[in-house]
């Protein structure tokens, strides 16, 4: 294989393994939620949406960049790039493969972005039950 293919399949890789450890992550949080009280959940849930409040222009700005690729990629006629490999237009070749790298990478940091906003809403959604348990006389035993 290709230098530029080797580093760009090590870093997706890199990338995946940070998606892996975010899920993981995310299903221990969730699974010790629910031993804990409402206090130290509404704490973890702040803790979330502060980190979620710090990121939101970052991940904006993904959901934006994959939108405008996508739309690119829609754009891009099939025709056009078999004439492109026919008459070897390398640096066209070239460019429409950065283009496909660089959305493999946005797709995989949208994804690690979706995650800690899946966090916020299952702490928001065990805080909301606790709050209606609470409300109903049946507050949550330990």
């Amino acid at each position: 294989m290709s230098t530029a293919i080797d580093n760009f399949t090590s870093q997706l890789h890199d990338n995946l393994e940070a998606v892996e450890d975010r899920a993981k992550s995310l299903n221990k949080s969730i699974k010790s939620a629910t031993k804990k009280n409402q206090a130290e959940i509404q704490s973890k849930l702040d803790e979330a949406k502060a980190s979620l409040a710090a990121k939101k222009q970052e991940f904006d700005n993904y959901r934006a960049k994959l939108k405008t690729q996508f739309e690119e990629k829609e754009a891009e006629v099939r025709s056009s790039v078999d004439e492109w490999k026919a008459s070897r237009e390398i640096n066209k070749l070239e460019h429409r493969a950065e283009k496909a790298e660089d959305y493999a990478a946005t797709s995989v940091y949208l994804a690690l972005a979706m995650m800690e906003e899946a966090e916020a809403a299952t702490l928001t959604a065990i805080c909301n039950r606790m709050d209606a348990q609470v409300a109903a006389g049946h507050p949550k035993k330990h």
